[in-house]
């Protein structure tokens, strides 16, 4: 009887001892999967971004694949015009000076 019972002991103990082996590795796969997802969903945010990215960039090489695209790319990057154009430069108009009413305390200061 006695011995029955150790047997018995001993299969519950290596069965919890393999419970316990199988959820620790249960815990880690959870955690491995948790990053994978977490570096998915970044990796698609990035993926996203150089995809507009490269929608501008095309947008670009097309404009400058034209002559008038090569022509407004200089003149924006170097300030330069064509013989004959002139500069025109916009003034902005001058501030108006504020206009101060003097109160009428201020009046009777002044006569003393």
């Amino acid at each position: 009887m006695r011995a029955k019972q150790w047997r018995q002991g001993l299969i519950i103990g290596t069965l919890l001892l393999i419970a316990f082996g199988l959820v620790s590795l249960i815990w880690g796969l959870v955690g491995k999967v948790t990053v994978a997802v977490t570096e998915a969903h970044n990796a698609e945010q990035q993926y996203r971004a150089l995809e507009g990215r490269k929608a501008v960039l095309e947008g670009n090489l097309a404009a400058l694949a034209t002559e008038r695209g090569q022509d407004a790319a200089i003149r924006t990057t170097f300030g330069v015009a064509r013989p004959g154009e002139e500069v025109i430069v916009v003034v902005p108009p001058e501030p108006k000076a504020p206009t101060t009413t003097v109160s009428w305390w201020q009046k009777v200061l002044d006569l003393f």
